[in-house]
């Protein structure tokens, strides 16, 4: 099949010449305006191979041909070349300014135009052709990113569910919690902008929350599930699962999103981190913390309040959100507790979802 190429001139000798010129190689439409070249344009998007283009015409001129297609972005997909007897310098000045490839100034000489014809619509070719291969490339990179992005969640969400197995708790803590910090994050995102949190970035939080308490894994089970209340000297063992995950993450997890880990130890390492210096391991103090961690620990603090644990039964839901506004969980950042009052009922509607 013949390449189209579409000539506009209103005079019908010209077109006629350009015609017999590029007949016998290309399919060639002829316009004898700027409004019927526009309609052809129209209906052959993505099918030309080059517009050969007069200047000086009546209803529409050459440039308001290349004004609708500077305003369509069709510029960068067909080269145009106007022939013309307009040869002042303005003239071209304003045509290479909406893009055209080249001009050919009237009368022409056979053999040159179709030369520089020929040219420019193999070099379009070329483009055109690396462009798809690039973008059929890009795709294909962006599957693969995807499928290792699911393969990392799925890794994840296993791991998770390990950990959870072995302190008893719910299979759903972890879901609970990803589903929280997806909750409170959305708040970020509409009235917090100065965080930078996107829609990209709270999905990342969201499913890196996971790993909150990988390290818990390292805890002896006499520990992990007593269900009296700890020694100084056992809580203090306790504490270590939030080094020891980070440990974990940071030696054995295998991922190439550096941003991913990256959430992943922060919150694994910091997410008993209080507001007000409190927490620990390492008493880090208001935005010192990193946002990550602040917001899913009061996922993590919220689920474990209106949860049944080995160690207490679950709080109301009611009781649950007061303690925390409270600070009888520890001091939270003011900003995110605006967030969470406004999820409130949220929350709570997707803890009972997921009880």
């Amino acid at each position: 099949m013949k390449d189209k190429i579409l000539v506009v001139d209103d005079m019908e000798m010209n077109r006629e010449i350009l015609r017999g010129i590029f007949e016998d190689d290309y399919e060639v439409i002829l316009a004898e305006n700027g409004r019927e070249a526009v309609e052809y344009i129209n209906q052959n998007r993505g099918k030309l191979a080059a517009i050969l283009l007069d200047i000086v015409m009546p209803e529409m001129d050459g440039f308001g041909v290349l004004d609708y297609m500077h305003a369509q972005q069709l510029m960068m997909s067909v080269p145009v070349i106007l022939i013309t007897s307009d040869t002042s310098s303005e003239s071209r000045k304003r045509g290479y300014d909406l893009g055209v490839s080249d001009i050919v100034s009237k009368p022409f000489e056979v053999p040159i135009v179709r030369r520089r014809v020929s040219n420019l619509v193999d070099l379009y070719h070329h483009k055109n052709n690396l462009e798809a291969m690039v973008e059929k490339q890009t795709e294909e990179i962006k599957e693969k990113n995807r499928e290792l992005t699911e393969m990392n969640y799925h890794i994840i969400d296993t791991l998770g569910t390990i950990v959870e197995f072995r302190s008893m708790e719910s299979g759903n803590h972890i879901y609970r919690v990803r589903s929280f910090t997806a909750i409170l994050l959305t708040y970020v995102m509409k009235y917090y902008p100065e965080y930078g949190v996107d829609e990209d970035m709270a999905d990342i939080i969201s499913h890196a929350s996971t790993m909150h308490d990988v390290g818990k894994i390292t805890v002896p089970d006499s520990i992990l599930l007593k269900p009296g209340k700890l020694t100084q000297e056992e809580f203090e063992l306790m504490k270590t699962h939030t080094t020891k995950g980070a440990e974990i993450i940071k030696e054995i997890f295998v991922t190439d999103n550096r941003v991913f880990k990256e959430f992943c130890y922060n919150i694994a390492l910091s997410h008993h981190e209080k507001w007000d210096g409190k927490g620990y391991p390492h008493g880090l103090k208001g935005d010192e913390i990193p946002l990550a961690a602040q917001v899913v620990s009061i996922a993590d603090v919220y689920d474990a309040l209106v949860s049944d644990r080995v160690y207490k039964p679950a709080f109301s839901y009611d009781v649950a959100y007061q303690m925390i506004l409270d600070g009888e969980c520890g001091q939270f950042n003011p900003k995110l507790m605006d967030c969470f009052r406004m999820a409130r009922k949220e929350f709570e509607k997707k803890a009972k979802a997921l009880q």
